[in-house]
């Protein structure tokens, strides 16, 4: 079902005007530009994206990537506890879902972030196959299969 729900929700946000033409933008907190505490590399996502579609590319990469929040989804209860879901595009028609488990976050009750909000996040990106990708490991901590802390920043507020 989740490609139904990334079609519903990319079909939603086209529909409200709320797909942006700015991408490739650094965080930014109180007005100024924060490009090395929250680096954001969209055109790198993009090329791993590539890589893993055409079957260059079979391991998980730690990504940052920025732009606008344009779905965001109730939270859901899983085998690993509570986790927060968005939607977040980084470049035009390009759209990836975002996974925050709001166990190990440091941040309020969820949702904590909003449609039109702009977002900068790191985290571990995972692609199963085109219709199931995502990047999840969007908090501080770490685990045995995934070394690399993760965060999310909106609108200059960071959530890890």
């Amino acid at each position: 079902m989740k490609p139904l729900y990334l079609s519903i929700a990319l079909a939603s946000a086209v529909a409200a005007g709320l797909l942006g033409s700015s991408f490739g933008h650094a965080a930014t907190l109180g007005g100024e530009s924060h490009a090395s505490t929250f680096p954001c590399d969209d055109n790198h996502f993009l090329n791993d994206q590539k890589l893993f579609e055409n079957g260059q590319l079979f391991q998980d990469v730690a990504e940052n990537v920025c732009g606008t929040v344009t779905y965001v989804y109730p939270k859901k209860k899983t085998r690993s506890g509570w986790h927060g879901y968005f939607l977040v595009q980084v470049a035009p028609n390009t759209v990836i879902e975002i996974v925050s488990d709001l166990g190990q976050m440091n941040a309020p009750s969820w949702p904590w972030v909003a449609v039109g909000n702009y977002v900068t996040v790191r985290g571990r990106y995972y692609y199963d196959n085109e219709s199931s990708q995502g990047i999840d490991w969007t908090h501080h901590g770490t685990g045995s299969s995934w070394g690399t802390p993760g965060y999310v920043v909106v609108n200059g507020v960071e959530y890890q």
